[in-house]
């Protein structure tokens, strides 16, 4: 079959003629676009800079009515003429207005609305140490709009300090914590009315340095003064929200908000927690904690001079302050300072924290699990126990950490119904001597060393077992040296 196409045809010059039409037609519409594409462009950019010549509208432009593109234009012309007021003011004196203040926190007013903001700008914070923790919640805090602030710091700034400080720089190696804070604050908002107090909070004159607080937060290392301050506030009717232990702690993912009464593992909340309970205080403070348990990180070593110095328990600056350091990351004491200041905003502005998640109901396990844990130590004693040398958080670790919530037994399911056993019968309960099953494995575990008391665990349930309970209790060593048991 030939393919030799007549070019002499009168239909194939016409389909030539069509397609040449249509390629001309193509290129003329390109070439119109583009013209029109940087017209449009030298008019938005002979307007934004128009706009920097001229004073600023008092009102948002009115944008109804108009096309997309000359919505961009005013936006953008309002915008520019906002931003070179405001470096015009930055360079030199003048009012930086309410124009201004609301651009700045414009993003905020979308989320909390004019009424939230309103509470916010009116709002007083006192922050009572103003190191990794205090600093960054001090920041953001201010970023966001509060107008008043009172820091209160007595420590000064070490080059130390520089890995987790959320302002000082090493031009303020020396110099009072509150006030390169203060510095820093006034750079960023010019409203804003920050007192700045070199000094350490007592609770013989506590209320002078809380005066006027809508919120207190407690950014202490002292466990003394911590208690006495968040004892003061709870009695006096001040809302205060406390940082427990920041320090040898890397895992963001255990950072969590809860009650002072639902804390668990942090050695430092632990502490807090009893000693308030003695003061008559046992719930209503909400508390920043870590629910990691570090595993090899220890206090940094003191030189021998200190420990001749008499106990070290007792060495510092002031009585019963920390002498011995614990390593610390940067990143974990300034995620503490934006969870509380994150908490504390919302509060004020209306909009609280509901039952924050994480923990949200599982003190009733460690309760059901530690209940049952005492009934069965009762039945083995035949006689009456009243405590249990295990308490919950000790409950929880065992569960939650040691165990991952789940049976020791292979194949290691979730159990449906988990139980607390004494491991080896002949040795006390103990942390390292305690197992979590599945309700009928804790009975036949039970009933069978209790039938045969010369069978071993191991004989019930294999040396894989064994080995697991073994390598738990090295876990079980190390939460034990972090939290001083």
């Amino acid at each position: 079959m030939s393919t030799t196409v007549d070019f002499h045809s009168h239909r194939v010059q016409l389909v030539l003629a069509a397609l040449s039409a249509s390629l001309v037609t193509s290129g003329l519409f390109s070439a119109y676009n583009a013209y029109t594409y940087r017209k449009r462009r030298r008019a938005l950019d002979d307007d934004v800079k128009r706009s920097l010549t001229l004073p600023p509208s008092k009102d948002l432009p009115n944008l109804s009515g108009r096309p997309h593109s000359e919505d961009l234009i005013m936006l953008g012309s309002t915008t520019d003429s906002l931003e070179s007021k405001a470096a015009t003011l930055a360079a030199g004196d003048g009012e930086y207005d309410e124009e201004l203040i609301r651009e700045q926190l414009a993003r905020n007013y979308a989320f909390f609305r004019d009424e939230g903001m309103a509470r916010i700008r009116k709002g007083t914070v006192v922050i009572v140490g103003c190191g990794g923790v205090g600093s960054w919640a001090a920041v953001m805090l201010v970023r966001s709009g509060i107008a008043k602030i009172r820091l209160v710091d007595f420590d000064y700034v070490t080059l130390s300090s520089l890995n987790r400080h959320a302002t000082a720089t090493l031009a303020d190696v020396g110099t009072p914590k509150v006030k390169c804070i203060e510095r820093t604050l006034k750079q960023f908002s010019r409203w804003v009315e920050v007192e700045s107090c070199v000094d350490i909070w007592r609770k013989e004159e506590g209320g002078k340095l809380l005066e006027g607080a809508d919120w207190v937060i407690d950014a202490i290392d002292n466990i003394t003064t911590k208690v006495d301050l968040l004892k003061y506030c709870h009695s006096h009717g001040i809302k205060v929200f406390s940082s427990m232990g920041a320090g040898a702690k890397c895992d963001p993912t255990r950072i969590q908000i809860s009650d002072i009464s639902h804390t668990i593992y942090d050695p430092l909340a632990r502490s807090v927690r009893r000693r308030l309970r003695l003061e008559g205080v046992s719930s209503g403070i909400p508390v920043v904690y870590s629910t990691e348990v570090p595993g090899d990180v220890k206090l940094l070593p003191l030189p021998e001079d200190e420990f001749q110095k008499g106990n070290v328990k007792e060495l510092g600056v002031f009585d019963d302050f920390r002498v011995r350091i614990l390593p610390v990351i940067g990143p974990l004491p300034s995620m503490f300072g934006l969870h509380i200041a994150t908490y504390v905003l919302c509060e004020i502005a209306g909009k609280p924290i509901v039952n924050p998640l994480p923990i949200k109901n599982r003190r009733k396990v460690y309760e059901r699990l530690l209940r049952d844990l005492l009934s069965r130590e009762t039945k083995l004693a035949g006689q009456t126990i009243n405590k249990l040398p295990i308490d919950e958080d000790d409950v929880s670790l065992v569960f939650e950490d040691i165990h991952k919530g789940r049976s020791l037994i292979p194949p290691h399911p979730v159990p449906a119904r988990p139980t607390l056993v004494r491991w080896d019968l002949n040795k006390p309960l103990t942390l390292e001597n305690v197992v979590v099953m599945e309700f009928p494995e804790a009975e036949k575990h039970l009933k069978t060393l209790l039938d045969e008391p010369q069978k071993r665990p191991s004989d019930v349930w294999g040396d894989e077992v064994e080995a697991i309970v073994q390598r738990n209790n090295i876990e079980v060593q190390k939460y034990r040296e972090w939290v001083g048991l």
